[in-house]
């Protein structure tokens, strides 16, 4: 897994340890744990919670971090489909065209 230094480059200046928290412990030890779950599968469930949040700033973020860990364009299509029911159907009416613009029109 690359390196997360994205709390760092946004919020460094602002809150640093906030930063280094979300850099370090949150991307750097919670998902480095590949041995108890998958990046991929650390995706699909981070996907599920932010959608069903309504968190879509965040949710485009783990859309493209979830490409990288192997989700295909059809699965996040399935995801978001399945969590329509639990979380929401106006959540995933704004879902999808995150997918369409992360995923374009590749299904990689």
């Amino acid at each position: 897994m690359e390196k997360q230094t994205a709390g760092r480059e946004k919020l460094g200046d602002l809150a640093p340890t906030f930063a280094q928290l979300n850099d370090d412990v949150l991307f750097g030890e919670v998902w480095s744990r590949e041995d108890q779950l998958s990046l991929r599968d650390r995706s699909m469930i981070t996907i599920a919670a932010l959608m069903a949040q309504g968190l879509f700033p965040q949710l485009k973020s783990h859309f493209i971090m979830g490409q990288k860990h192997g989700i295909k364009k059809e699965e996040a299509v399935e995801i978001v489909t399945q969590l329509a029911f639990y979380a929401g159907w106006p959540k995933a009416w704004s879902a999808f065209p995150l997918i369409e613009e992360v995923y374009g029109e590749t299904n990689e």
